[in-house]
């Protein structure tokens, strides 16, 4: 057993875990956060995607150990006092979403692209988010969503 330290949607976390605890299983199974979804277990779909010092990540690729001293976002804490974070209204908007279950991940995975390109063109959305997959869209609708966010973000600086 570890004893990790991680920041947490703002929040200072200290708990005993097994090494091999996967980053996605401390979210959900020891804080609760359960929008981080499971999908594949294989780090193929991205609904398991979380920020981890800013950078989009892979939830399940990461042991909660090399976490150490790390701050997670988590789709969580997106959402401020009621009021959608741009990206989750952009999706809200342009439909970006059918089952919902990729897009917490989706979301996440976007506030990363555009923490990097706060005006990406379309294909940079598509290279951007190859790694989150969506089985309900023909992902146009997640493309303008994503270009939405970045003009919702872009107007609220």
């Amino acid at each position: 057993m570890t004893t990790v330290k991680i920041n947490v949607n703002g929040k200072r976390h200290v708990h005993e875990v097994e090494d091999r605890t996967l980053l996605v299983n401390f979210l959900r199974d020891t804080l609760g956060l359960t929008g981080t979804h499971i999908g594949c277990d294989t780090s193929q779909c991205g609904a398991c995607t979380v920020n981890v010092n800013g950078r989009a990540v892979k939830s399940c690729t990461m042991l909660a150990v090399q976490a150490q001293g790390a701050k997670v976002l988590t789709i969580e804490a997106m959402a401020r006092k009621g009021k959608l974070h741009p990206i989750q209204q952009a999706f809200t908007e342009c439909h970006g979403l059918q089952c919902g279950f990729c897009t917490p991940g989706m979301i996440m995975a976007t506030a990363g692209l555009l923490e990097d390109n706060p005006d990406p063109s379309d294909d940079e959305i598509i290279h951007g988010l190859e790694g989150n997959l969506c089985r309900c869209t023909g992902y146009v609708n997640i493309v303008r969503a994503v270009k939405r966010a970045a003009e919702l973000q872009r107007g609220a600086q």
